[in-house]
C-alpha cells in the first residue's frame, strides 16, 4: 500500500452519516458487510506480531467458520462489547468495531477498553484495509457505480487506487450499497492515520521531528494514533503563522494533513482529535443536530467561545477552522454550497492572484462578495454558509494568519486575554484608531481582514459590534430589516444621540474607522458609486486594490465631484451624489473617520489638539480654528473640507442636531434641499438668536462664522457671488474680512462719485450686505477689531456674553477707558455705523418693531432718522427709546458721527470751526466741539438754512436731555449731581437738569460749567424751541399772540417780550414768570459774560429781545453827535494861513 499514488485521496466528502448500526436482520445490509469479513481473510496477519497477544493473533487469524468470524465471539472483546455496545449489533462485525472504536482509552489505570481488546480491534482494521480482497468487494458493491465513473472504471485494479476513485466522486454515488459501503470504510480508516493509504509514508520524517508519537505499530496506545493527525496540523499551523521556532512540515505531507482534513469535513467522528475532545460538547450543544454534510462542525464553531465549551474542544475547533481558513474544502458545506458559484465566477485559488500569501478561503470569500456587489447572483445557500465563514473570521483573530503574525505585538501589549467574541479585533481596532502607534503590516493584515469579512454588509457578522449594539438596535433601528447594510447607517445616525450606548459607540467608530479607509466596504455607496467611480476615478475591481492608492483616496475624488456645478463638467449621478453626501455627513462626526484628512493632519492635531478635543466633533473644530498655523498639506485638505461644508452645511451632522429646533421652525424649506448651497446656514444665522436657538446651535454656528473669516472661499454664497470681483478688484486678499472690506471700500467710492456704472456686480453687492449684517452681531467676525480690543475686553467687558453684539456694546459705553488703539478702531466702527445704521445689530435688534411700525418705507441708511423723529411717540417702545438716546448722545460727540448733519454744514463747518479742526485727529472724538461751536453761530444767526435746520434740531433734542449735550456733561460733571441730583434721577428726561442749571447758576463755581450754562441761556434767546421749559410754559400764549410768526431767528421771543411789555395784553401766569427769570438771566448773563469783541457784540445786540430798541437809540446817539458837529464846528485848535502856507 506504500506505492498507492492518491495518498491522501480516500475517501473524499464523508458520507452523510456514518453513525448508524446495522441490524442482523438487515439482510441487505448483513449481505454487504458479511462479504466484507468473509474476504478479509484473518489467516494472513500481516501486522506485526503481537509480543504479548499471540492468543488473540492467532484468534485473529484462524479460518473463518462457515457462518462467518464475528468480534462479538472473541474473549478479548466479549467483557467490552457486553458492557458497552447494544446486544443487537453483537452479529455485525463492522457495528461493533464502530462502537468499540469510538470508546478511546485514556490510561491502563481507568481504561474504558481493555488492552488485549484494543489490539484486536487494531488487527482486524489493518488486515481489513490491506487484503486485495477489500477492493474486490467494492468491485461487485459498487460495480453499476464504476460503470457510471469513468475515471474509476479506468483505474488500475489491485493497487488501491479504485476505492480512491470512488470516494473522490463520492457525491456522485447514488447505489444504496455502495454508498453504506464507503461510508463504513470511513470510518474504520479514519480511526488511525496509520490506516490511511501512504500517510505514514509521507509524514514519517514530520511525525518523528514534531515529536507527534512513534508510528511503530508495537506503541501500546494504537488509539491516540489519532492525536498524531492533530499535532500535525498544529504544526502546519504554527508554520503558517511562523511563530518562533517553528517546524517546515514537508510539500508532500501537507498535502497529506490537508487531504486528511478534507477528507473528515464530512463528519466529525472521522476527525478522531476532535471527536474525542468535544463528544461531551457535542451532546451539550448540539444533542438534536444530525451528524453528516458538516453540521457537528459547524454547530461547534457557533458554540466555540460559550463560557461552557470545554477548553480542550475549543482548541481542537479553533484548529480545524485554522486549516479551513487555509482550504475552503476542508469545510463540507462551503464546498458543496458554493461549487456552482465558484465554477460559475471562476473564483480560482491560484498564486497569482493579488495577495497570494493569503489563505485560500480569502479568495473564495472575495471573489464571491465580488459578485454579489457587482449585482451577480449567489446563491443563497452559498451565500449563507459565506456568513457564517466571515462571521467565524471576526470572531477569533487567531484564523488569520497574518495577524497572528503581524500583530503579536500590539495584542500582547494591548489586547491580552480579549481572545473571546471578536474582542481581541476590536482591540486592535482601537490601538489602530486611538493610539496611531500600529505596525503598518499589522494595519494592513486589518484592514484585508476588514475587507475579507465585510462587515459592512451585515452588521451581524461582527460579533462585538452585534452584541453591543442589540439594544440600540432595537430601539432607533427596529424599522430596518435585520442584516440590511442600512443598520450601520443607521447606527452612525444616532451616534451621540441619546439612543447610544457607550461601548456601542466604541465598537461601531472602530469598525467605521477601517470600513472608511476602503470606499467599497460601505456596500450601499459601492453599489451607487462603482460606474462613477470607474469613470471618474479610474478604479479597479471589487477584490482588487492597488498599493499606490492611499486609503480613502477614491472616495476623496467622489466627493469632490459631487458637488460640481453643470459647467465644470464630470459630475456624479444623483444616486451616487446621495451616498456621497450620507459618508460626508457619517464621517464629519469623527475626524478619524477621513483617512485623507488623519493622514494629512495627524502631526497638528498632537500639536494642537491633543488637549482640546474632549467633546465629539472638535478635532475638526480645532484644526480649523489653527488654519493659519497648520501645515500645508492639513491645511489644504482641511480648507477643502471647510470650503465643502459651505455649500452643504448638513455635512456637520452634529451641528444639524442641534440646531433641530431652529430649523423646523424657520429653516425646513433649505434643510428638505439636496445641497443647501449655503442657504441652511445664512438662515440659521438670521435666526440665530430666536427663542428656539440652543446653546450648542449657537456656538455652532458662531464658530462655523468665525472660520469662514479666515478665507473667503469658505463662504460658499459669497464665493459663487463675488469671484469674479474679487479676482478683479481685490486680487492676492485670501482672508473674508479684508475682501468685505475691499468689496465695501469700492461700492462706497463709487456711491460717493456717482458712478453710473458700478464695479461691484449686483449680485455681490447683495451678498455683500448680508456679509457685512453678519459681521455686525458677534466683534469676533471682524478679526481686526476683535483683536485690537482683546485686552479691553478682558479689562472692561469680561463678563458679557458674545453675540448679539454685546460686547462692541459694551466697548461703546466704556470708550473713554479703551486703549487708544481700541478707541480708534471703536470709533472707525460708529461711524460706519452711523453712514448704515443697519449695521448697528443691537439698534436693529432693539428697534425691530418699532421699525416697522414707524420705519417701514424708509431707505435703511435713513433708519435711525426716523427713528429719532419718532423717538417721542407714545407708541414708541421704551428699550427702543433708551437705545436712540444712546445713540444720539454718540452722534453729539461728534459731528462725524452724524452724517446728515456734517452734509448739512458741510461749508459751515470749515468757515466757522477751523480753529477745532486742526486740533482735531481722524480717530478721536471731538466731544462735542465742533457742536457746540455751531450752536454759538445759531445763536448769532450766521449759519446757512440747512445747517441751521439741523443745529436747531440738535439744540432741542439736548434741551430736553442733557446727555446729548457732551460739553455740558463734561464741563458740569460736578455740579450737575451736586444742584440738580433729584432732576437726574427722574425716570424720563425733559429738560428738568438744564432748567436746574439756569435756576442755580449764581451757585456754579465751575467757571466751564458756568460758561456751558450761559452758551444754553445765549441759544435760547435765539429760538424759543429750544427752550423746553419756557415753550411748554408759554405755548398758549404762543399761539394766541405769535401765531402769525414763524418760529427761529428769536421771532417768537420778540414777540413774547413784547407782549410782556404791552400793559394790554395778559400772559398766562406761568409764562409771565418764566419770561421774567429768563430776562433776569440773561441780564446776569449780559453782567457775567460781557462780549468778547466787536462781532460778539454785535451778536449779542442782534440776537437781543430789545434789539430795535437798541438799534433806535444808538442810531439817535449817532444823529445827534453829527448834528453837534454840524453847528459847534471844530473843537479843535484852529492853525493860521501863514503856518498852513509853509
Amino acid at each position: 500500500m506504500a506505492v498507492c499514488r492518491r495518498v491522501q485521496l480516500l475517501l473524499l466528502f464523508m458520507s452523510l452519516s456514518t453513525r448508524f448500526f446495522f441490524t442482523q436482520g438487515a439482510k441487505s445490509q448483513g449481505g454487504v458487510n458479511e462479504n466484507l469479513v468473509d474476504n478479509a481473510d484473518m489467516g494472513k496477519n500481516p501486522g506485526a506480531p503481537l509480543q504479548d497477544g499471540k492468543l488473540l493473533a492467532a484468534a485473529a487469524s484462524q479460518p473463518r467458520r462457515s457462518t462467518g468470524w464475528k468480534l462479538a465471539e472473541e474473549e478479548a472483546c466479549r467483557e467490552d462489547l457486553t458492557r458497552l455496545c447494544p446486544k443487537h449489533s453483537w452479529n455485525n462485525n463492522l457495528a461493533v468495531l464502530e462502537c468499540l472504536q469510538d470508546r478511546k482509552e485514556v490510561s491502563e489505570e481507568d481504561a474504558e477498553l481493555a488492552v488485549d481488546s484494543v489490539w484486536l480491534l487494531w488487527n482486524y482494521k489493518l488486515n481489513l484495509t490491506t487484503d486485495p480482497k477489500f477492493e474486490s468487494v467494492a468491485v461487485e458493491v459498487c460495480k453499476s457505480t464504476i460503470n457510471d465513473i469513468k475515471e474509476c472504471a479506468a483505474e488500475e485494479r489491485g493497487k488501491g487506487y479504485l476505492v480512491s476513485c470512488l470516494v473522490d466522486h463520492r457525491t456522485n454515488i447514488t447505489e444504496y450499497q455502495c454508498n453504506q459501503y464507503i461510508t463504513k470504510m470511513t470510518s474504520i480508516i479514519f480511526s488511525d492515520y496509520r490506516l490511511i493509504c501512504g500517510f505514514m509514508d509521507k509524514c514519517k520524517d514530520d511525525i518523528n521531528t514534531l515529536h507527534c508519537g512513534s508510528v511503530n505499530t508495537g506503541e501500546k496506545d494504537v488509539h491516540s494514533q489519532g492525536e498524531v493527525i492533530a499535532c500535525l496540523e498544529k504544526g502546519l499551523v504554527s508554520e503558517v503563522e511562523e511563530q518562533t521556532e517553528h517546524y517546515s512540515i514537508k510539500e508532500d505531507c501537507k498535502k497529506a494533513i490537508m487531504r486528511v482534513a478534507e477528507l473528515s469535513s464530512d463528519d466529525f467522528h472521522l476527525d478522531r482529535h476532535l471527536y474525542f475532545a468535544c463528544r461531551d460538547d457535542r451532546e451539550r450543544f448540539c444533542e438534536n443536530i444530525a451528524a453528516g454534510e458538516g453540521r457537528i462542525y459547524k454547530c461547534l464553531f457557533n458554540h466555540k467561545f460559550e463560557d461552557t465549551m470545554s477548553g480542550k474542544c475549543r482548541e481542537a475547533l479553533s484548529t480545524r477552522q485554522k486549516l479551513i481558513a487555509q482550504d475552503y474544502k476542508i469545510s463540507y458545506s462551503l464546498a458543496k454550497a458554493c461549487k456552482q458559484d465558484l465554477r460559475k465566477y471562476r473564483c480560482s485559488v491560484d498564486t497569482t492572484l493579488p495577495r497570494a500569501r493569503e489563505a485560500k478561503l480569502s479568495y473564495l470569500l472575495l471573489c464571491l462578495e465580488s459578485a454579489v456587489h457587482r449585482g451577480r447572483t449567489v446563491s443563497g445557500e452559498c451565500q449563507g454558509e459565506m456568513l457564517d465563514y466571515r462571521r467565524m473570521l471576526m470572531e477569533d483573530y487567531s484564523l488569520s494568519p497574518e495577524i497572528v503574525l503581524h500583530c503579536r505585538g500590539e495584542i500582547d501589549t494591548h489586547c491580552s486575554g480579549l481572545h473571546h467574541k471578536g474582542r481581541t479585533l476590536h482591540c486592535l481596532m482601537r490601538v489602530s484608531r486611538d493610539k496611531g502607534i500600529m505596525d503598518n503590516l499589522c494595519q494592513k493584515a486589518l484592514q484585508t481582514l476588514v475587507q475579507e469579512t465585510d462587515p459592512g454588509a451585515d452588521y451581524r457578522i461582527d460579533r462585538a459590534l452585534n452584541e453591543a449594539c442589540e439594544s440600540v438596535i432595537q430601539t432607533a433601528c427596529k424599522h430596518i430589516r435585520s442584516g440590511d447594510p442600512m443598520i450601520l447607517s443607521c447606527l452612525m445616525e444616532h451616534l451621540y444621540t441619546d439612543k447610544m450606548v457607550e461601548d456601542c459607540e466604541h465598537r461601531l467608530l472602530e469598525l467605521q474607522y477601517f470600513i472608511s479607509r476602503d470606499w467599497k466596504l460601505d456596500p450601499i455607496l459601492y453599489r451607487k458609486c462603482q460606474n462613477d467611480a470607474a469613470r471618474i476615478c479610474h478604479t479597479h475591481g471589487w477584490n482588487e486594490t492597488s498599493e499606490f492608492m492611499p486609503p480613502g483616496a477614491v472616495f476623496s475624488c467622489l466627493y469632490r465631484h459631487a458637488y460640481r456645478t453643470e459647467e465644470q463638467g464630470r459630475r456624479l449621478s444623483r444616486d451616487c451624489k446621495t451616498e456621497v453626501q450620507r459618508i460626508l455627513h457619517q464621517r464629519a462626526l469623527d475626524v478619524k473617520l477621513d483617512p485623507d484628512l488623519q493622514r494629512r493632519c495627524m502631526t497638528d492635531l498632537g500639536k494642537w489638539c491633543s488637549e482640546k478635543t474632549t467633546e465629539p466633533g472638535q478635532e475638526l473644530e480645532c484644526l480649523q480654528d489653527h488654519l493659519e498655523d497648520l501645515g500645508s498639506d492639513c491645511r489644504d485638505v482641511v480648507g477643502n473640507l471647510t470650503e465643502l461644508e459651505s455649500e452643504d452645511i448638513q455635512i456637520e451632522a452634529l451641528l444639524i442636531r442641534a440646531c433641530e429646533p431652529v430649523i423646523q421652525s424657520y429653516c425646513h424649506d433649505m434643510a428638505d434641499n439636496q445641497i443647501d448651497t449655503g442657504d441652511l446656514m445664512e438662515c440659521l444665522v438670521l435666526n440665530k438668536h430666536q427663542k428656539e436657538m440652543n446653546e450648542k446651535c449657537a456656538v455652532g454656528v458662531t464658530h462655523f462664522q468665525l472660520i469662514q473669516m479666515k478665507d473667503f472661499r469658505f463662504s460658499y454664497k459669497f464665493k459663487m457671488a463675488c469671484k469674479e470681483d474679487v479676482l478683479k478688484l481685490c486680487p492676492n486678499i485670501k482672508k473674508k474680512v479684508d475682501v468685505v472690506i475691499c468689496l465695501s471700500t469700492t461700492v462706497r467710492n463709487d456711491t460717493l462719485q456717482d458712478v453710473k456704472d458700478q464695479r461691484v456686480s449686483m449680485k455681490c453687492r447683495r451678498q455683500l450686505r448680508v456679509e457685512e449684517l453678519e459681521m455686525s452681531e458677534d466683534i469676533r467676525l471682524d478679526p481686526d477689531l476683535y483683536e485690537s480690543c482683546r485686552q479691553d475686553i478682558k479689562d472692561h467687558c469680561q463678563n458679557v456674553l458674545f453675540g448679539n453684539a454685546q460686547v462692541i456694546e459694551c466697548l461703546k459705553d466704556t470708550k473713554k477707558r479703551l486703549s487708544p488703539r481700541c478707541h480708534q478702531k471703536v470709533f472707525k466702527l460708529q461711524e460706519k455705523e452711523m453712514i448704515d445704521p443697519e449695521l448697528d445689530f443691537q439698534l436693529m435688534r432693539v428697534c425691530k418693531q418699532m421699525i416697522r411700525r414707524f420705519c417701514s418705507e424708509s431707505d435703511a441708511k435713513n433708519m435711525l432718522q426716523c427713528l429719532k423723529q419718532n423717538k417721542n411717540s407714545e407708541l414708541m417702545d421704551p428699550k427702543c427709546k433708551q437705545m436712540i438716546t444712546k445713540r444720539q448722545i454718540t452722534q453729539n460727540t461728534d459731528y462725524r458721527l452724524n452724517p446728515v448733519l456734517r452734509k448739512a454744514c458741510k461749508a459751515d463747518i470749515p468757515k466757522f470751526c477751523q480753529p477745532i479742526l486742526n486740533k482735531a485727529t481722524d480717530d478721536n472724538e471731538l466731544e462735542g466741539q465742533v457742536i457746540s461751536c455751531l450752536k454759538l453761530k445759531y445763536a448769532d444767526q450766521r449759519l446757512s438754512p440747512d445747517c441751521e435746520d439741523q443745529i436747531r434740531v440738535i439744540l432741542q433734542e439736548s434741551a430736553l436731555d442733557y446727555r446729548l449735550d457732551p460739553q455740558l456733561q463734561m464741563q458740569c460733571t460736578e455740579e450737575i449731581p451736586r444742584l440738580c441730583a433729584e432732576e437726574v434721577a427722574a425716570q424720563e428726561q425733559t429738560g428738568q437738569v438744564e432748567e436746574c442749571l439756569k435756576v442755580n447758576l449764581l451757585k456754579i463755581k465751575n467757571e466751564a460749567c458756568k460758561k456751558e450754562v450761559l452758551n444754553i441761556l445765549k441759544e435760547s434767546k435765539a429760538d424759543i424751541f429750544v427752550d423746553p421749559v419756557l415753550h411748554t410754559a408759554c405755548a398758549l400764549d404762543i399761539k394766541h399772540q405769535c401765531a402769525a410768526i414763524p418760529p427761529g431767528r428769536g421771532r417768537q421771543m420778540s414777540c413774547l417780550m413784547e407782549a410782556l411789555q404791552d400793559k394790554r395784553v395778559r400772559l398766562q401766569p406761568e409764562c409771565k414768570k418764566r419770561l421774567q427769570d429768563r430776562i433776569d438771566m440773561w441780564s446776569y448773563a449780559a453782567k457775567v459774560a460781557p462780549a468778547e469783541g466787536f462781532s460778539d457784540l454785535a451778536s449779542q445786540v442782534l440776537s437781543s429781545p430789545a434789539k430795535s430798541y437798541i438799534l433806535t437809540m444808538m442810531g439817535m446817539c449817532v444823529v445827534l453827535l453829527f448834528l453837534m458837529g454840524l453847528l459847534c464846528g471844530r473843537i479843535t485848535k484852529r492853525v493860521t494861513q501863514e503856518l498852513k502856507d509853509r
